[in-house]
Formats: C-alpha cells, sequence, structure tokens
C-alpha cells in the first residue's frame, strides 16, 4: 500500500471514510465478481436536471475518487440510470407544445413526442440534457437508459426471479399499501400492446415456466404477457431492488425522503439473491423559509441560478459540507460558500499531504485544485461594486489592477469569473436592498479621525497596517466593543448591515477614494 493510500485510510474526510467502509465492509477488499465496484445514481427524466441531480453525483464522484485513492488498482464505475420507461402521469408545466403530450399520458418517456422537436422523444430529449447536464462539470460516468436494458433483455434474468419469487415479493409491500390498493398491486406493470401504455392492473395468473403473467383490464379481457423484453416495467421500489440485483449496484445515495423505499427495496433484493448496495442518506435542502424545497413549488435554487452568480466548485462545496445535515439553499449563502472554497483551495498549496487529502478542495478537485496569486473574496468584490454603485465589470477591473498591478482577465481567470458573479449578484440583490443611514455625532467624530489617521499612512501601505488604523480609532472611540464600530462602518458607508474586512476593501478601493467617503460621513452627509 502506498503512503498516500495509507494517509487516505486514516483522512478524516467523509468521502474518504465512505470509500474505507466500501472497501473493507462490502468488498473485503476483494474486486467483485463482476470485475469493478459499480457506483450508481438515479435520474427520473419526466424533468429536467435540477440541483439535487449535481448533488448526488457530485457526492457520489467524490466517494469514487475516495475508493480510487484507497484502493487504486480496484476498478470502478459510474451509472447514471435513467428511469426513462416510466410512465408520464401528467404534463410537465415548463414544456412547449402541451397539447402534444397529453394524448399521451401513460406512455413510457421513451415512447412519448418530443415537444421540443429535437430528439425521437421526450425521454430522448430529457436524457440528452441529462447527459450536457453532466458534461458541463465534467463528471466521468456513463449513462444508461431503463428503456435499453428492459427491451435489450439484460433485465431478463432479474424480472424472471421476481416472477419466481412473486409471491414473497408482494407479501413485503402489501403491508404498506392501503387497502384499495392491495387488491390491484403488483410489481409488474405491463405495457399494454394497443395502446402502449403502462397499465396498473391486477395480475390473475402467473405462469413461471412460460415467463408470462396474465393481467385483466378494465373492459374485463384477460390478456397474457411476458415479464421479459420490455413487455412489463416494474412498480418503483420492485424496480429499484431489481435493478440492484441485475446491474451488482455496490453504491448508491438517495435522500433522506426515500429512507422508507430503500428499507423496502433492499428486503425485495435479498429476496431476489441480491445485496442491496452501501447507502448514504443524505438530508434535504430547506429554502429561506426553512421549508423543504419542492421542485413542484419552485421554492428552491437551480443550478443555473448558482452559476449565474458563482462558479460550479462553490456549490460542490455546498454539496461536500455536512450532507447529513438539512441546509438552506438559497441565493444569501452564496457568497459564503464562493469565499470559503477560496480559503480552502488558497491554503492547499502550503497543506501538507494528510491535511490535503481532509481539505474539502481534494473532493472539490480530485486532489488538483487550481492555483492563482490574485485572490479577493468574493465578499469584498461585492462591496467594492456596492459603493462603487457599479454594475460595469471593468470598473471593478479598474480597482482591481490598482490594488494588484499584474492581475488581468486572463492571468487571473478565477478572479475573473468572480468579477462576473459579483457584478451580477450585485444587480440583483445588494443593490435592491441598500440602505445608507446618516452617522451619529460619536460615528462622525470616530469617521474623522479614520479619515485623518488614512491620510497620514503611506500610499502604499499594507492592507494590515490600514486594518491596524482601523481598529485603533474604533479603540480608542466611543463604541462599546469593536463590532459595534464595524457595524458603523457597514452602514454608513456601505449600506448594508455586513461587510468585508475594512483594511482589505480600503486597500482595494484606495485610500483616497475611502478618505472621501469618510469625509461626507464625517460631515453627516448621507452617502447613498
Amino acid at each position: 500500500m502506498s503512503d498516500l493510500s495509507q494517509l487516505a485510510r486514516s483522512s478524516t474526510a467523509w468521502p474518504f471514510q465512505e470509500a474505507r467502509a466500501l472497501l473493507d465492509d462490502r468488498l473485503k477488499g476483494t474486486v467483485p465478481d463482476k470485475g469493478y465496484v459499480l457506483f450508481e445514481t438515479g435520474y427520473g427524466p419526466s424533468g429536467l436536471p435540477h440541483i439535487g441531480t449535481f448533488g448526488e453525483v457530485v457526492r457520489t464522484t467524490m466517494v469514487r475518487n475516495a475508493l480510487k485513492v484507497i484502493a487504486p488498482d480496484l476498478p470502478t464505475r459510474l451509472f447514471a440510470f435513467s428511469d426513462d420507461m416510466d410512465g408520464l402521469r401528467k404534463v410537465p408545466d415548463n414544456i412547449p407544445n402541451q397539447d402534444m403530450i397529453r394524448p399521451h399520458l401513460g406512455k413510457p418517456l421513451t415512447a412519448i413526442p418530443d415537444p421540443f422537436g429535437t430528439h425521437e422523444s421526450f425521454g430522448h430529449h430529457n436524457n440528452a440534457r441529462l447527459r450536457s447536464f453532466l458534461d458541463t462539470f465534467g463528471f466521468e460516468y456513463e449513462f444508461q437508459s431503463a428503456t435499453d436494458w428492459y427491451r435489450s433483455g439484460r433485465f431478463d434474468d432479474a424480472l424472471l426471479r421476481v416472477l419466481a419469487h412473486y409471491d414473497e415479493v408482494i407479501n413485503v409491500v402489501l403491508p404498506t399499501l392501503g387497502e384499495e390498493r392491495r387488491k390491484t398491486y403488483s410489481p409488474f406493470l405491463p405495457v399494454c400492446p394497443e395502446t402502449g401504455i403502462v397499465l396498473q392492473v391486477p395480475v390473475i395468473e402467473r405462469n413461471l415456466a412460460a415467463g408470462t403473467i396474465v393481467y385483466q383490464r378494465e373492459d374485463g379481457k384477460k390478456v397474457e404477457t411476458p415479464v421479459t423484453g420490455g413487455a412489463c416495467k416494474m412498480q418503483w421500489k420492485a424496480d429499484w431492488a431489481m435493478r440492484w440485483t441485475a446491474l451488482g449496484v455496490d453504491y448508491e445515495m438517495s435522500g433522506k425522503d426515500l429512507i422508507p423505499s430503500l428499507e423496502l427495496s433492499s428486503k425485495i433484493c435479498r429476496i431476489l439473491g441480491g445485496r442491496p448496495p452501501m447507502n448514504l442518506t443524505y438530508e434535504l435542502f430547506l429554502d429561506d423559509q426553512g421549508q423543504k424545497i419542492s421542485k413542484s413549488k419552485g421554492n428552491g435554487l437551480a443550478v443555473e441560478d448558482w452559476l449565474k452568480y458563482a462558479p460550479h466548485e462553490s456549490l460542490a462545496l455546498f454539496m461536500y459540507q455536512k450532507p447529513k445535515a438539512a441546509k438552506r439553499l438559497y441565493f444569501d449563502v452564496i457568497p459564503r460558500s464562493v469565499d470559503d472554497w477560496l480559503t480552502y483551495i488558497g491554503k492547499f498549496e502550503t497543506d501538507e499531504t494528510q491535511k490535503r487529502l481532509d481539505s474539502p478542495a481534494w473532493h472539490i478537485h480530485n486532489g488538483h485544485p487550481p492555483h492563482e496569486d490574485t485572490h479577493l473574496t468574493f465578499s469584498i468584490l461585492l462591496n467594492l461594486a456596492s459603493v462603487c454603485n457599479s454594475e460595469d465589470k471593468a470598473v471593478l477591473w479598474g480597482f482591481i489592477q490598482r490594488y494588484a498591478p499584474g492581475a488581468s482577465p486572463t492571468t487571473a481567470p478565477i478572479l475573473d469569473r468572480l468579477v462576473d458573479g459579483a457584478v451580477a449578484y450585485y444587480r440583483d440583490f445588494v443593490k435592491p436592498t441598500k440602505t445608507y443611514r446618516l452617522a451619529n455625532a460619536d460615528e462622525a467624530a470616530a469617521f474623522a479621525d479614520l479619515e485623518a489617521a488614512l491620510k497620514a499612512l503611506a500610499a502604499d501601505a499594507s492592507a494590515e497596517d490600514i486594518q491596524n488604523a482601523v481598529y485603533s480609532v474604533g479603540k480608542r472611540d466611543a463604541f462599546p466593543e469593536l463590532k459595534a464600530w464595524f457595524k458603523s462602518c457597514y452602514e454608513v458607508l456601505l449600506g448594508q448591515d455586513q461587510g468585508p474586512r475594512m483594511g482589505s476593501f480600503i486597500k482595494l478601493y484606495g485610500i483616497d477614494n475611502t478618505v472621501a467617503l469618510l469625509s461626507k460621513a464625517a460631515r453627516g452627509e448621507a452617502l447613498g
């Protein structure tokens, strides 16, 4: 075992802990009979990929990458599995040509026309969107389609196992259903050969030797159909178990809301002779009011919303942190997540190997985070845009290049991305809520003192020298604590109740420009 593998085994980072448990407890240190370790993520293509899709794939990828370090000779694969044979129950609100879809409700997604007119079916269109979505972030995965697996016969053996253990399977499921549903429940959903609709109908006969079932339609007609070859699909919980069994899935994450399904599917998997995968149950996201995020309610934050303001690596950090804890996922978490990401990649260069493996930066960037000499926090850029009242990227870069003469969009691409995001975030969230207040007498005197202190500094004074001057004024003037002094600076000078480290901000904005602000504030003038 290499030194890196040994260090990884002792890492406190949760992906390494998950990988270690997978290797030791499930795999017993050996290669599975199928020749590789299989990770899986699921996707329901009745809607477009969303932030939960990103979270599940990025977290699973982190565990997979961690396993590659601990056991570098162990082959791994990641399947992004699309449940595209599900019957579409309702027309989505966010698609064009909805009248085109209505006559096809109930059919598998891959048998419904594409309302966008770009692919052979609605399912194929959304599958393409999924692949494009995952490719955008550079994920390494293999796309898998339920329709392909069912129709190609690759699920046939597992489907026949369900038929052979039919009574055992339904006896696990029936106690979880209401009285009426129990009367018609079957793990098999026949696809009507006449209408193409996925049917929920009672199964009245089974023929194990022939591999068929007989079901009764609403009109009373009895129909015999094979359970193989795509003539039937499975009900959700039985489908999940059947898939685990057929594919030999070793690791799959799922949300807290699926715990009952996970437990039931695990029982079915064992009945079929399979072994349920190792699972990490993650908590669900909450909106700004603390309510569970719902795609139908639209009360959450979409990936494209986040990417409008910040790099996807900062979103990956948000997903990395405490996956088993419920977290608010709203616009106001973005600046902190960006700045935390910058801190982690900034420290990575000088960290010793063990600390690197423990760092979120290792898992976000698979051990190779970017390095850039010029780092300004997202918060400082927001405050620069705020005090300049500017949505012009060039204006911000003018200040940045005085602060760091060698920096440019070309030499500092990370910073350039942050400037774009800061301008957009300022325009959409900061500018509409800015409220300046006038300085009271004590504050006006303090601002006059700070004005004098800054004038006494050299033009090239460091951010630390400036910060010391700010501290000095706050300590000797009429403030109960430094926190109150800084709050005064933020509210009077920046028009907000929170702000940046003042020394760094003044260094960026310029001493002369800051002196002009302080002079107005000391005279009792409003800055907004």
